[in-house]
């Protein structure tokens, strides 16, 4: 049986203890780090493939605290289901469905949920959400997120693995997909979160133009800089569909104060520093 942690550098970890933390989990295949994301909670990831990064984590922590009384959850594209498992970890009470199109990826976040104790409440579908046997048309969702590829292909160097990729590039889907997907599957009153660049310029009217093309208006966003007094280059965004909000919010939403991730000397931000206590990383 493994030894549970209580404490790491002076950081009590809060939450409940997985199934994996007590032994009882999927073990480590060679070429996989299992890596910590929320209190107890960890994750699988490939040592040379896509690893999680601080946009997953930032869009588990606005929509969930945006949309603190959901009941049913989407994440869209999850990957390795790092937005998924936090937003699990934060909402305890929820039911989840994740669709991921990559096989590896999908297998990956099979372990991890087993690990986290979160088969009973968490779906993972392997598809492209874009493709309508993937989710029944039926099915609503109080809070979908997503964190999708920001680049079309093309504009970039690919990388050195096929998971990097997909997860880098718009290979299954545009921020519009996205905004037209979570629109389709919102409950009446729904949000939908993600995160997307905003510099250049041109970034930040795709999501505005995506937004728009799927009948949703952006109620609020904040931006995030990752170094103190450097300009913003993403932002993370809350919307609703326009038709569930009364005339005078169906234009600009709530533009929020910067929230900056490090330093100018490199340390992590105070701010952003108890924003990771609020997800369950150490600060």
């Amino acid at each position: 049986m493994s030894q549970i942690k209580a404490a790491f550098r002076g950081w009590t970890i809060p939450g409940p203890v997985p199934p994996g933390a007590l032994g009882n989990g999927p073990e480590l295949s060679p070429g996989e780090t299992l890596d910590s994301i929320s209190g107890h909670f960890r994750i699988f990831q490939l040592e040379k493939g896509h690893r999680f990064s601080t946009d997953d984590v930032l869009t588990a922590w606005y929509g969930t605290t945006c949309c603190p009384r959901a009941q049913d959850a989407l994440d869209l594209g999850s990957g390795l289901g790092t937005v998924g498992m936090i937003a699990a970890w934060r909402l305890p009470h929820v039911r989840f469905v994740t669709v991921e199109a990559q096989e590896e990826s999908v297998r990956l976040a099979r372990k991890s949920a087993r690990w986290n104790g979160l088969d009973d409440r968490y779906i993972i579908r392997c598809g492209d959400f874009r493709d309508e046997s993937t989710l029944a048309a039926d099915e609503a969702f109080d809070l979908v997120l997503g964190s999708p590829p920001y680049f079309p292909i093309g504009s970039g160097v690919l990388g050195d693995h096929p998971q990097k990729v997909a997860c880098r590039f718009e290979v299954r889907g545009t921020i519009a997909d996205y905004c037209s997907a979570a629109s389709r599957h919102l409950r009446p009153g729904g949000l939908f979160v993600c995160v997307f660049p905003i510099h250049p310029i041109e970034q930040e009217t795709r999501v505005k133009d995506g937004a728009a093309a799927a009948g949703l208006t952006v109620i609020r966003s904040r931006p995030i800089a990752l170094r103190e007094g450097e300009r913003p280059l993403l932002s993370l965004f809350a919307m609703m569909r326009a038709a569930d909000l009364p005339q005078s919010l169906r234009g600009s939403g709530w533009l929020e104060s910067v929230l900056t991730i490090r330093t100018q000397e490199g340390a992590v931000h105070p701010e952003y520093s108890v924003v990771k206590l609020a997800f369950g990383f150490p600060p």
